[in-house]
């Protein structure tokens, strides 16, 4: 049977598998297996196809981070100093955070926050990939030994990636390495170190066995190394880093995108950062940047409802905008004269940027990713309610935030009134009038994002001068000036990230991991400080970063439903969810410290031998 085949039955295999791979509830056991029908899984995996179908879960698991209302790449956001969680109409949202954020709190709610969507649907993945491990020579109908360890080492990136996500929102975990097959509630949580150990280990097993070309959508070679780089930097190996990261930048495979391309290539009112951030370009073969993607199409069985993009991050701009007049000035219908919501989309402003991301990154005019027409400020906008036009003179014209008085137009400034990167979240929806953002394929991982992460291994180890033509590489494709040598820091490492990889990254994964970095390796950071791991929830690097640059949090700053904005250093590890712990009553799963049971912990696991004999 060949390759071509075997996606196609795969795929046909999921429909089987995807009852009994997945948990019905998250009150239940979080990783009980289900009862089984014919489609057990000595009949389901005893063929390659069949271990490919759980990797098609693992696949839908992780396009879920991205799709729907209150997704939860916006919780990786809102704790991170480029966003806050924008919702002020009442109590619950993550905003007053040394409140809200418990372990018995609700941690999986679009209206809230999705916490608990990372721990559930994380050790989902992990389960699917052991699912794939733990049967690897099941099969008879292998056609090699190569076509063996693609599967295989798939289902390691898939596992590693979980993990390492795991591993940067709480820490020690449990670490899981085989198919579970019976009801357990024995887990202990194992030393971070110790799992990123593992996991590094896999994918240096996997990246020569899995392909550099692969369908869009599935784990290529590439992949492997982008992983492997970071896991090299929460380790603290940077030449490792450098090493993996070389051989994804140079292999020949992918290179940043420098010039048009693409369905609006030849549009000369667009550039190239509008091209490499379109729907129909992100998984087009000309687009050598695309590293890892997840599929999300329009009238595709499987789709995942679209990517509310524009619904989570554009201001909620259509009822709470007066004239100077003292009139409504903004209106969300489509069709008429003036038609904003087609154009930019029915914000919530559930996604709220903050000064530092609308504002202070900001430092070359001819940076594209903030120029006009990808970059919108509210002041781009204008007052479009037909109701003004011949009665209120400002009809047609630029919104504002006072009137000649100064009194504030805005019935809400948090929601209402910030600017956003529109070449981001723009994605037409045919299929809604009003629209919220609708299909898209969207980046994982990219090219640019390599560079940045072999850019700060080069930080890490003191060598600027590379430092800078990395991190150059991806600020001069935008149109930005280079940086010297003299700017190198994780400061800047940062700021960069945050003007390429906006509601891409996992920002608060990554700002965790350097705030790991600097505690294990004592290095003193650009504000002149250094941490240690004794001290790590009560001083941290990440912190401070956010302290430094934040215009909401323990500033006094309360939305109009009166609740306060607060963060505390213990929040650069997540709360695990109280259920989880509560259920495993013949183990002892550790909670963070900052939060409730954490009293209970024992000291974590510290050997792969006593995680497999848990």
């Amino acid at each position: 049977m060949n390759l071509k085949i075997k996606k196609l039955n795969f795929y046909l295999g999921l429909m089987a598998t995807g009852l009994m791979l997945s948990t019905s509830s998250c009150d239940e056991g979080w990783l009980d297996p289900k009862p089984l029908s014919f489609y057990a899984p000595e009949n389901t995996f005893n063929s390659s196809s069949g271990l490919w179908s759980a990797l098609v879960a693992c696949e839908r698991n992780m396009r879920h981070e991205y799709t729907g209302d209150g997704s939860p790449i916006l919780t990786e956001h809102i704790f991170t100093e480029v966003a806050v969680e924008g919702t002020t109409d009442k109590s619950g949202p993550a905003q007053d955070l040394n409140l809200l954020i418990t372990p018995d709190a609700n941690l999986n709610s679009a209206n809230y926050n999705r916490i608990g969507w990372y721990w559930y649907e994380g050790f989902k993945g992990i389960k699917y990939a052991n699912t794939v491990i733990s049967r690897i020579d099941d099969p008879t109908d292998y056609e090699s030994e190569e076509e063996r360890n693609h599967i295989l080492g798939t289902a390691y990136f898939h596992r590693a990636l979980r993990y390492y996500r795991l591993t940067n929102q709480f820490g020690d975990v449990p670490l899981i390495l085989e198919e579970i097959l019976e009801p357990r509630l024995d887990f202990y949580s194992t030393k971070r170190e110790v799992i990123l150990r593992k996991i590094k280990e896999d994918l240096e097993w996997a990246e020569p066995w899995v392909p550099s070309i692969m369908d869009k959508g599935q784990v290529p070679k590439g992949a492997i190394q982008h992983l492997l780089t970071k896991v090299n930097l929460a380790l603290g190996e940077f030449d490792d880093a450098i090493a993996s990261a070389s051989r994804l930048i140079d292999g020949g495979t992918h290179s940043l995108m420098t010039e048009r391309f693409g369905s609006t290539g030849n549009d000369p009112e667009k550039n190239l950062i509008w091209d490499l951030h379109r729907p129909e370009n992100k998984s087009a073969n000309v687009n050598t940047e695309a590293i890892l993607m997840v599929m999300d199409r329009i009238d595709t069985e499987g789709n995942s409802g679209g990517m509310s993009s524009m619904r989570q991050g554009v201001p909620f701009w259509f009822t709470n905008i007066n004239t100077p007049n003292g009139n409504r000035g903004t209106i969300d219908q489509p069709g008429i004269e003036i038609d904003q919501v087609t154009k930019y989309g029915r914000g919530i402003g559930r996604l709220r940027g903050t000064w530092y991301h609308q504002s202070m990154i900001w430092d070359d005019e001819n940076d594209l990713r903030h120029a006009p027409g990808n970059w919108m400020d509210m002041t781009d906008m204008v007052y479009n309610n037909p109701d003004l036009k011949g009665v209120d003179d400002y009809y047609g014209q630029s919104l504002q935030f006072r009137n000649d008085e100064g009194t504030v137009l805005v019935v809400d400034t948090i929601r209402s009134w910030f600017s956003w990167p529109h070449y981001k979240l723009y994605i037409p929806e045919p299929q809604n009038i009003r629209p919220a953002g609708g299909h898209s394929d969207w980046y994982i991982f990219r090219l640019a994002e390599t560079y940045l992460l072999r850019a700060e291994a080069y930080v890490w180890k003191g060598d600027l001068a590379n430092a800078a033509n990395d991190l150059n590489a991806v600020r001069t494709r935008a149109g930005a000036a280079p940086y010297g040598p003299e700017k190198m820091n994780i400061g800047t490492i940062l700021d960069e990230r945050a003007r390429e990889l906006y509601y891409e990254e996992p920002r608060k994964t990554e700002l965790t991991r350097m705030a790991f970095i600097f505690a294990n390796t004592g290095k003193e950071a650009y504000n002149g400080k250094t941490y240690s791991l004794d001290n790590f929830s009560e001083d941290n690097f990440l912190y401070d970063r956010i302290m430094s640059v934040t215009d909401f949090y323990n500033k006094g700053v309360f939305t109009r439903h009166g609740d306060t904005y607060t963060y505390s250093p213990y929040h650069v590890l997540w709360p695990i969810p109280a259920p989880a712990i509560n259920s495993n009553t013949q183990g002892i799963i550790n909670q963070n410290k900052g939060y409730s049971g954490y009293e209970n912990n024992v000291p974590p696991l510290t050997t792969i031998e006593e995680s497999s004999n848990e």
